[in-house]
């Protein structure tokens, strides 16, 4: 009877428990397992594999799960395992200890790969980074970092660089950012030693956005113009780097440079990286404006960044037009978010390309007008309005930018005629241009083919080529999950 009542009482939790964590549970299995095996055979594609199924369970990791997982993957009552266990909140106990049987079933590996117990530190960094438990991260980070010191194994360079990206997140989102730069400058000097690339990739990366953050840009430069450079292995790292590259140049007056870079960057970005994407945008238009370029109207419409790039949209208009007052309305109205994105400071810049802007217009509809008019027109609000546009004027001859001349004697400004414009070299240069951005396009998607090995000498089967062609396909589908997923 007593066995009865017992076969009663156990199937009611055990299916409560079953329709949600188990599920979960034996998909961390699975990775682990594909974890040990890419260990064994050194293949880190497998690992990179990995981590973006690990990244598709994201929404789904809870306490319990991630309990049940460690006593799966690790010994129960290590020191690795108490640590860890430690970071995650205490839950139902009768949930805890179901996860505890159904890993129990599984024996549990007496030495665990260093590949498992990196792999144990990132999942329980990423579920208190989600549950915002930022405190606790900063110490599971912390951990993580002092024993991936001790480790030098390329199968777990994936895993670091995931390690290094939310150890940076987690101090940046206490504030403390400052606190770790000695420490992610002495790893990315690990990662040189032991020819880590994708480790160097991700550290100069967190390095530049460490330093930017608390604006020391010339800091930044020096760091980035001395690290050592060589193909990119990750598409994201590049992109950040990227964009962290024409912020520098922008704050330098490098203005084409970092428009290159800023471009470059929003177009090689996924398409799923929307709040990426974005901040490129941004700072490419300012940057545009900045040369005296116009952005198309596409631009702003980009599906998901319409409201966005809305007070960007205003101030280009406001340059377009040369309207002085009105750039200051926007730049009042709108004061709030471009601080926000820290492009205030360069905005302060645009008020010359304004004044500038408005003055070109002047000069193509008047052949001849007094410098008050310019002042008017222009809404200068200085002391002595006629004095500033005299030299704005004349330095707006001295730099090309209108083809006038000054008649001091009377106050005027007089416009010479508009030449023909193909009888110069700028639809040269405007065609060399694009020829150059296609022939890079051109080069770096040969760069990007990928081919099978001796595919000259030998002749294939019909059979081995199918096999090629699914597993071509196979890498296809998951260089484009790993991109939607990285960002």
């Amino acid at each position: 009877m007593t066995q009865d009542v017992e076969m009663k009482e156990l199937p009611a939790p055990s299916n409560s428990v079953t329709s949600t964590t188990p599920s979960t549970l034996q998909h961390l299995k699975e990775i682990a397992s594909l974890i040990e095996s890419s260990a064994y055979a050194r293949e880190v594609r497998r690992i990179v594999r990995a981590i973006r199924l690990t990244m598709i369970l994201r929404r789904k990791l809870k306490a319990t799960v991630l309990s049940g997982f460690l006593n799966y993957a690790l010994n129960p009552g290590s020191e690795v395992h108490t640590r860890l266990s430690s970071y995650l909140p205490k839950e139902d106990e009768h949930d805890m200890e179901v996860d505890t049987a159904t890993s129990a079933t599984q024996t549990p590996a007496k030495h665990p790969l260093p590949e498992l117990e990196i792999y144990c530190y990132l999942l329980v960094l990423i579920f208190l980074i989600d549950q915002k438990k930022y405190k606790e991260a900063k110490a599971c980070s912390a951990a993580s970092i002092t024993r991936l010191k001790n480790l030098n194994r390329r199968t777990i360079d994936v895993l670091a660089s995931r390690l290094y990206s939310y150890y940076s997140l987690s101090y940046e989102l206490t504030g403390d950012l400052a606190e770790i730069r000695g420490n992610l400058l002495a790893l990315h000097r690990i990662a040189t030693l032991r020819h880590d690339e994708l480790g160097q990739e991700t550290l100069l990366n967190l390095l530049l956005r460490n330093y930017l953050h608390y604006n020391l840009y010339d800091q930044a430069e020096k760091l980035r113009s001395k690290a050592p450079r060589f193909e990119a292995h990750s598409n994201q790292q590049f992109c950040r780097y990227l964009f962290y590259l024409g912020k520098i140049r922008t704050i330098q007056l490098e203005y084409t440079d970092a428009k290159e870079s800023l471009l470059q960057a929003a177009r090689k970005a996924p398409v799923s990286a929307l709040g990426f994407r974005v901040q490129c945008n941004k700072w490419a238009v300012i940057v545009r404006l900045l040369l005296g370029e116009i952005p198309e109207r596409t631009v702003f419409m980009q599906k998901g960044m319409e409201k966005a790039l809305r007070p960007y949209f205003e101030l280009t208009n406001a340059v377009r037009i040369g309207d002085l007052e009105l750039f200051k309305s926007v730049a009042e109205k709108f004061s709030t978010t471009f601080s926000s994105d820290r492009t205030h400071n360069l905005i302060v810049r645009l008020r010359h390309n304004v004044i500038r802007t408005g003055l070109r217009n002047i000069s193509i509809s008047y052949s001849r007008i007094s410098l008050a008019d310019v002042a008017q027109k222009l809404r200068l609000d200085s002391a002595n309005p006629i004095a500033d546009a005299e030299s704005i004027v004349a330095k707006a001859i001295r730099d090309g930018a209108i083809d006038a001349t000054l008649d001091h004697a009377n106050g005027w400004m007089v416009s010479k005629e508009t030449g023909d414009i193909y009888s110069t070299n700028e639809p040269q240069f405007a065609f060399n241009s694009r020829i150059a951005f296609c022939l890079n396009m051109h080069n770096d998607a040969v760069r990007a083919l990928r081919f099978p090995p001796n595919s000259h000498k030998e002749k294939e089967s019909a059979e081995k080529r199918r096999e090629r062609q699914q597993q071509e396909q196979e890498l296809a589908k998951h260089i484009a999950e790993e991109d939607d997923d990285e960002f």
